[in-house]
């Protein structure tokens, strides 16, 4: 099903995530967001930034465990723990972050 954002078309996958990667901007992370009952706010782009700067130099979307331990170390540990990630993404901090930072699934998500 396509996500509409200002007129323009985008596709995605049977489960939302966006088919082309280079299509994303914020206007099109908050639909997504909005898509999953989301308002964004600076911890939220935090994340989600942090993803597509993990992405671009590792070519793939980090599983939950990675994450977690990634943002520790760059953003600390108040921020680096499961319980506090969840309580931004409760759908599932990679499975839901990375569908609003416009990667694809994790590896290893159901």
């Amino acid at each position: 099903m396509p996500l509409e954002v200002d007129g323009k078309s985008y596709e995605t996958d049977e489960e939302g995530y966006l088919a082309d990667l280079s299509q994303w901007d914020e206007k099109v992370a908050v639909a997504l967001a909005k898509s999953e009952n989301l308002d964004m706010s600076d911890s939220h782009w935090e994340v989600v930034n942090f993803l597509r700067e993990y992405y671009s130099e590792y070519q793939i979307a980090p599983a939950v465990r990675v994450l977690t331990k990634a943002i520790g170390k760059k953003l600390g540990k108040d921020k680096g723990n499961s319980k506090y990630l969840y309580e931004l993404f409760p759908y599932g901090p990679a499975k839901q972050a990375c569908k609003i930072a416009g990667l694809p699934k994790p590896t290893g998500c159901v």
